[in-house]
């Protein structure tokens, strides 16, 4: 994972942040390589292997994804058809997201 980005605000300090949630990442990760391990995963995003297993906890309860256990290993399917969670966006399916970030991705419709 590279180095986030970071703002110097007018109080002296600098403030890391991001377009894209950690949710976002995650989704993007997985849609990249659906058969990668969770340890994998949050190495990518750069969260804990915890935090990155409750956010697919997350994606799959809110319908952005379905885990199927395929040996020792989980895969996982994307539902390009799931909308974004904000009010401003609620009229986009996240596909166009993963369109546009996970080139090599070629998300299921269900």
């Amino acid at each position: 994972m590279s180095a986030m980005a970071t703002t110097a605000s007018g109080y002296g300090s600098t403030r890391n942040w991001t377009f894209l949630t950690n949710h976002g990442h995650v989704l993007l990760a997985i849609a990249r390589n659906p058969t990668a391990r969770l340890r994998d995963v949050a190495d990518e995003v750069g969260v804990t292997e915890r935090a990155a297993q409750a956010i697919v906890a997350d994606l799959e309860a809110g319908g952005y994804l379905v885990r199927t256990r395929v040996g020792r290993r989980n895969e996982y399917t994307l539902n390009p058809a799931g909308r974004f969670r904000h009010p401003a966006e609620a009229d986009r399916e996240v596909g166009a997201l993963l369109a546009l970030f996970a080139e090599n991705a070629t998300p299921d419709r269900r």
